[in-house]
């Protein structure tokens, strides 16, 4: 099968108005060049639009018109790689959809491990941060919110106290695998990430072990967070104020 062909098939397969990159196409770097060629035509044809460099889509037509790939989709190609994850959106556009704060963020912040991702395509963009860990389809989320407890004090139009009760609501509905994935990660994360882990898993009576993130702490440090009991009642046993 000539490459052509085989970029015609794949792209015959994937549903309209989701957006695709070369990788999602099963090309070879090598070919990236032979493979834009292709693309071209096929946008002079109609069969595809692109939505900036390297990111393309099959439009959809519906009684209102086009229809354009959303947000999320536009956004998907740079998260992922050979169709696997490598990325995940976070800052205050993510804290925004935990209910964190009411406030839009003009630049979305993309976390990646492996690989600097920066974007500025038309209205979306984005600056790259380095995650603290490998990031995976089964862990992003997870990481989510352990950033939102390391910047739990930097979040705009929202208390700690009230963003300690939101993140504790969703920690509650972790599973035991989650809970157990969740520590694992804190670990990587600085301190006061650590500290407000355990203080919530103790807090729930979740049944984990949380020796490790005690572990992980200088007993004479004090995590400064402007938190009372009536907050979070295990707060003292973690060094938090």
């Amino acid at each position: 099968m000539t490459l052509a062909a085989q970029i015609r098939t794949r792209i015959k397969k994937l549903p309209e108005s989701k957006s695709f990159g070369y990788s999602d196409l099963g090309i070879a770097k090598e070919e990236y060049q032979s493979a834009a060629k292709v693309l071209e035509r096929l946008q002079s044809k109609g069969v595809i639009k692109k939505i900036s460099k390297g990111v393309f889509y099959k439009p959809e037509q519906t009684v209102f018109g086009e229809l354009k790939p959303d947000y999320s989709e536009q956004l998907r190609p740079y998260l992922f790689e050979n169709g696997k994850r490598i990325a995940y959106e976070t800052g205050f556009s993510l804290y925004n959809r935990m209910g964190l704060t009411t406030q839009m963020a003009f630049r979305i912040k993309i976390a990646s491990r492996s690989k600097r991702i920066s974007i500025n395509r038309g209205a979306l963009k984005a600056d790259a941060v380095k995650s603290y860990a490998e990031v995976t389809e089964t862990n992003y989320e997870l990481l989510g919110f352990l950033d939102a407890i390391k910047d739990i004090k930097r979040i705009p139009d929202c208390t700690v106290s009230k963003a300690v009760k939101i993140i504790s609501s969703k920690i509650k509905n972790l599973n035991e695998k989650q809970i157990a994935e969740l520590i694992k990660y804190a670990i990587l994360y600085p301190p006061r990430v650590r500290a407000l882990v355990g203080a919530i898993l103790e807090n729930q009576r979740i049944k984990a072990n949380t020796d490790k993130l005690k572990e992980s702490l200088n007993p004479l440090t004090k995590i400064k967070l402007g938190l009372k009991e009536t907050d979070l009642n295990t707060i003292k046993n973690w060094n938090i104020e």
